[in-house]
């Protein structure tokens, strides 16, 4: 990419948007064209071509998508499915027909609940996603097998990276709309504000999930977008940190991090989800790119920019 190449970055207010157009600003790209929902509704076809007309990108860069916790993926999941894929066909489409290179982010929720571990890429549609994100899963699903099948039958540029979970600052720190780090972080915090002597946590706690921060996954989004095109990564990448924890042990790293004393309580009764969901990131790394934050201190930064924008 030049530095004066026209990049359209949707769903730039978002957790990874803010961290891709800091990235950007940063690297000295002048010509980009930020979209958020308020903006352009990207789930109305007609908003999208307007949009691609206007600004005729060269590069797309596409993390528009309505997202949130297992609460709200089990309370909406005809949102979670109808909203992604109309963003993403509406935003795939254009791409087409104006030559755009793209990079699609995934989830790693697109892989089944029943899965080797590590993930592999090769593990996508060998068994069922986890059911109480299913909506989300198959929605992203179709968003990295619609880039494939415009890949292999118009020659497209699209690029598809997978990511694990990811958190950071610009994270969603409510209680529908919050994955499980910002929802602790705000648990914990509030526990320690009002003196509460314990904390109730979702689940048993030993389910194990594998983080990453939203810079690192930012300059893996800058990294591939530049450095590679479709014909190189076939058929998609992942990208996380190669590391897991348990649930417990995260709320304890975040009870220490934000100094509460009192005693977290997982309530036994709610859904863990997937067991265990860890991803092999090897062929990132072959390509080149590695996380770099380690969690403790991507959690500090994280829980600081929450205390300053609270």
């Amino acid at each position: 990419m030049n530095k004066d190449s026209r990049i359209l970055v949707t769903g730039s207010s978002g957790l990874v948007g803010h961290a891709v157009v800091k990235l950007l600003n940063a690297k000295g790209y002048t010509n980009l064209r930020l979209t958020y929902k308020e903006d352009k509704d990207l789930t109305i076809q007609q908003n999208a071509i307007d949009l691609f007309n206007e600004f005729n990108p060269e590069y797309v860069i596409h993390l528009a998508a309505k997202v949130g916790g297992i609460m709200a993926n089990i309370k909406q999941p005809a949102d979670f499915t109808y909203e992604n894929l109309m963003m993403e066909c509406n935003v795939i489409e254009e791409c087409r027909k104006h030559n755009s290179k793209l990079l699609f982010i995934g989830s790693v929720c697109i892989y089944p609940t029943e899965c080797r571990q590590p993930i592999v890429e090769e593990d996508l549609l060998t068994g069922k996603p986890e059911e109480s994100n299913e909506g989300y899963a198959i929605a992203k699903i179709a968003g990295v097998k619609l880039c494939d099948y415009y890949n292999k039958q118009y020659g497209t540029n699209f690029i598809c990276l997978m990511p694990c979970n990811i958190y950071g600052e610009h994270d969603y720190f409510n209680t529908e709309k919050s994955h499980v780090i910002p929802a602790i972080i705000r648990k914990i915090h509030q526990a320690k504000m009002t003196n509460e002597p314990h904390v109730d946590m979702w689940g048993t706690g030993i389910a194990r999930r594998e983080f990453i921060f939203v810079d690192d996954i930012a300059e893996a989004i800058l990294f591939f977008i530049e450095n590679y095109n479709a014909k190189d990564i076939y058929p998609f990448i992942n990208a996380g940190s190669g590391k897991d924890i348990s649930i417990k042990e995260l709320a304890e790293l975040i009870k220490e991090i934000v100094g509460y004393e009192g005693e977290i309580v997982f309530d036994r009764i709610n859904p863990d989800g997937m067991l265990k969901r860890l991803m092999d990131c090897s062929r990132a790394d072959i390509y080149g790119w590695t996380a770099k934050t380690e969690l403790k201190e991507g959690l500090k930064k994280t829980y600081e920019w929450y205390l300053n924008n609270e």
